[in-house]
Formats: C-alpha cells, structure tokens, sequence
C-alpha cells in the first residue's frame, strides 16, 4: 500500500508540470500584448511604444518564453501568482483567497445535495425497477441532464424567487442565498449520481452473492443494504473524487447568474478586463485541483477495496 502511494505521488509531479506548462503557453497564445492592456486597465491616457516597453520590462515580458515560464512557475511554487491588472493594489493571490470561501461553501452545499438526493432515490429506482416511482425519476433524470445550467438557473429564479417569492434572486449573506444556487449546481451531478447508483445495484443484483445471501435466508433489507448497496458504491467512489473539482469548476455559469462573489464571477469579470494573471491562476487551480483530489479517491478506493490491494502488491 505504500508503494502504491508514493507511485501515485510521484507520477502527480510531471502532470502538474504538464498542467502548469500548458497553462502558461495559452495565455501567451492571447493575441493582445499584456503591456498594452495593463496600460489600458490603469487608464494610461496616452498609450506610446516606450510606455508599452517599459511595462513589458516590469512585468518581464522582454525575457525569453522559457526564462518567463521557469520564472512564473517558481513564484507559483512560493505563492506568488502575480498582481492583478485591474487593480495593481491587490495580488492575485490575495484576490483568490477572497474568492475562495464562497466558491468553497457553494460547492459544499452542492455535494450536500448530492449525497442526500441521490443515495435515496438512486436506491429506491433499482429496488422498485419499472415501477411508476422508477419511471417518473427516470423521466426527471432525462431532462435535468438535457438542460443547460443557465436555463436552470433562470428558472428557479423565475419560478421560486419572483413567482413564489420563497428565496432572494441573488447575491450573499445569508444561508438563503446559498440554497437556489446551490441546488442548480448539483442538480446535474444529482442526474448523473442517481443513474450510476441505479446502473451498478442493478447490476450487482445479479451476482451470484446476492443469490446465496437468500438462500441462507438473509432479510432482503440487510442485502440490498449491508450487501447490493455497499457494494455498488464503491465505483462511485473515484467519480465523487473527480466531481468535487468538477463542482468547484462549474460555479463559474452559476455564479454570474446569481451574482454570487466567488471564484467563477472572479473569473468572468478577469476575461473581460482581460485581467491575465487572474486568468493564469485560476486556470492552474482548477487543474491542480482535479489532480489532487483524483489522487486523494484513488488512494481511498485502494484502501477500501481489498482486489485493488492485491494487485497492488503483487
């Protein structure tokens, strides 16, 4: 098991190179001069050649691309992503951090929902395969999957804020805030989640365990539980590991609907002023994040399932 581990970390390091490589050569693919449009941003009202050069030296654009790269990605190593263009005052990282806690308690209210919806339902619809509860959750499932997250978004704001006027339209500052966004967050991850629950105890259902668990008589709710549901779960296990980040990732369209200030606002808002070091971080986060935490579930599945451990220490 530890030398699985320490494999698993090791092969981590030249992905996270790659990540953060790619991550440098598509902002340098941006067809505008970073010079230019930080003198833009800090409203220069005359932009010259020799303002655009001199910019171009604080920021370090005049080295060579892999001085630059090498440079970049030893600050990002200490912590240090740049300043923002939009307002110099501030650091990108000081910008991020402000941003995160909100990104972090939507994406937390979201996995909530997750969990406590799609468990329950996801089990009943392969207990009751076929049934009128099966087929109108399959219905929903078809069409939540179908939608696009904005749509969604509108939606509930038109249905439950304006036409009900049960919960804010948008912004922060209270749990009520959190609900509607968070929900329209989760709710395609809450299709996918009750389709895999489904698919795997249906699927388990017809092992030869669950046969001779009968035959010795054991209650079916103990099987379906203790035996079908236990072990349909841990497939899901590595997809929960990718969806954290996936969460994370996908308050972007979410956030600007609800005008919610996290790190997608953040974002949209940097695309606009053409705020690149933003950019630039954001972007390696989100990739760093996807490799942390599908490493972390790897690492969990290895734990909980013993066929893993064998082959591993074969």
């Amino acid at each position: 098991m530890r030398h699985y581990v320490i494999k698993r970390c090791l092969a981590t390091i030249p992905l996270l190179l790659v990540i953060s490589f790619l991550c440098f050569c598509f902002i340098n693919l941006i067809p505008s001069d970073p010079a230019e449009v930080a003198l833009r941003v800090r409203q220069t009202p005359i932009i010259t050649a020799e303002a655009i050069a001199e910019v171009r030296k604080e920021l370090g654009l005049d080295q060579p691309f892999f001085i630059r790269y090498f440079y970049w990605l030893w600050d990002c190593l200490r912590g240090d992503f740049g300043v923002s263009y939009t307002n110099p005052a501030r650091t990108v990282l000081g910008e991020l951090t402000r941003c995160l806690p909100d990104t972090l308690a939507l994406a937390s209210m979201s996995l909530v929902y997750v969990i406590v919806l799609s468990l329950p339902i996801g089990f009943l619809s392969a207990v009751y395969k076929d049934s009128w509860f099966d087929r109108i959750m399959r219905g929903i499932v078809f069409a939540t999957t179908a939608m696009p997250v904005y749509w969604i978004g509108l939606l509930l704001i038109w249905l439950v804020s304006i036409k009900w006027n049960l919960l804010p339209t948008s912004g922060a500052g209270s749990f009520k805030h959190l609900i509607l966004p968070a929900f329209t967050v989760a709710l395609s991850y809450i299709s996918t989640y009750i389709r895999l629950i489904r698919n795997n105890m249906l699927e388990n259902m017809r092992e030869d365990y669950v046969l001779y668990a009968n035959v010795r008589g054991l209650k079916q709710r103990s099987i379906l539980v203790r035996h079908v549901l236990k072990n349909s779960l841990q497939s899901c296990v590595t997809a929960i590991g990718m969806s954290i980040p996936q969460l994370i990732a996908g308050t972007i369209v979410v956030e600007n609907v609800f005008a919610w200030p996290g790190l997608g606002k953040l974002c949209i808002t940097s695309i606009f002023n053409r705020d690149y070091p933003v950019i630039q971080a954001y972007v390696l986060l989100i990739g760093v994040l996807f490799v942390i935490f599908n490493l972390f579930f790897d690492i969990i599945q290895c734990m909980a399932d013993p066929r893993l451990r064998q082959e591993e220490n074969r």
